[in-house]
């Protein structure tokens, strides 16, 4: 448990300050992750016109390329959205637990 970013300070230790940036983690995290959707969206979206608009074998060959990697970008993003969202989700039951049980 040493490994936790709060673990180190008691409840009563933390202030405002502390409680609004672990808001700013869970924003920051959900804005990356739109930002891991645009990104495969733009990729699928451009591999899709490739093949469809270009008579070119070359561009065509980079669309079919873009698609998997547009699907690939998505998978990475999720695994890491949903990697921080729980590493978050235990820092946050640690805190609760620890304060329940020192609640005198």
């Amino acid at each position: 448990m040493a490994n936790r970013p709060y673990s180190r300070f008691a409840r009563e230790d933390l202030i405002l300050r502390d409680y609004l940036a672990a808001d700013r983690t869970v924003l920051a995290n959900e804005s990356t992750f739109l930002a891991y959707i645009r990104t495969a969206l733009t990729f699928f979206i451009a591999g899709v016109t490739f093949i469809r608009f270009f008579d070119s074998l070359l561009i065509e060959v980079v669309g079919w390329l873009f698609i998997p990697l547009g699907i690939a970008i998505f998978a990475l993003g999720l695994w890491r959205y949903k990697r921080m969202k729980d590493m978050v989700e235990s820092v946050a039951k640690q805190d609760s637990e620890s304060s329940g049980s020192s609640g005198g």
